[in-house]
């Protein structure tokens, strides 16, 4: 399986240094990766050393807890956009959608939505906090308010991601929107797995290391 166009290469560590962000994006290239995933800081940098490459830049936007105000992750995601991200993952308000507060979390993600335009939009559920009826109210809420993704984990919660989840998150989209795996996933098998289940996007700090395995496999 040609599995290297799937990866969002990531790095989304706190101490993350310019030498791992200039890494990061030479093996992008090296293996054609989708993306690279960064923190907003490190956009530009990301977007000059990727130039002309095809890589894209994604990065994540009220990240990792998403509980910060609608306002603050509009203006976040924005500025990320005029910095040179060409994809935008944002964090669900989990607190929002377990008390059932679903026109909140939709609107949200509307606002962000239309903050980043025709830029893709990655709305990250954070499933290891919700019950499967809760992921697919969140997953609705994406739908309904035009989002392009929904993704299964930051990386930051208590678990990543698993097939069950994105299988469930495939049937709740259908086929109009994306599913990205994310949090958790080392080893070719997992990726397989994800792949399998539904998943069209994979975000991992694993990357290389899977495409190695890969090519033996």
């Amino acid at each position: 399986m040609d599995i290297n166009k799937f990866f969002d290469h990531t790095l989304l560590a706190a101490d993350a240094s310019y030498e791992a962000i200039q890494k990061l994006c030479e093996e992008a290239k090296q293996y054609r990766f989708m993306s690279v995933c960064v923190n907003p800081y490190y956009v530009p940098v990301a977007k000059k050393l990727l130039e002309g490459s095809g890589v894209k830049v994604c990065t994540v936007i009220g990240f990792p807890l998403g509980q910060m105000s609608p306002a603050a992750k509009v203006y976040e995601a924005g500025d990320a956009v005029k910095m040179g991200a060409d994809e935008v993952d944002m964090v669900l308000n989990v607190p929002a959608l377990k008390r059932g507060d679903l026109d909140f979390v939709t609107n949200e993600i509307r606002a962000v939505k239309e903050a980043v335009g025709g830029h893709v939009l990655k709305v990250i559920l954070e499933c290891c906090y919700l019950t499967d009826e809760e992921k697919v109210k969140g997953c609705l809420c994406a739908k309904k308010a035009g989002a392009d993704f929904v993704k299964t984990s930051t990386g930051f919660g208590k678990s990543g991601a698993t097939a069950h989840d994105v299988a469930l998150m495939r049937k709740a989209v259908g086929t109009t929107m994306g599913v990205k795996a994310a949090g958790g996933i080392h080893t070719y098998q997992d990726v397989e797995d994800m792949i399998r289940a539904g998943a069209n996007r994979i975000g991992c700090s694993h990357s290389v290391e899977i495409m190695k395995e890969a090519k033996k496999a």
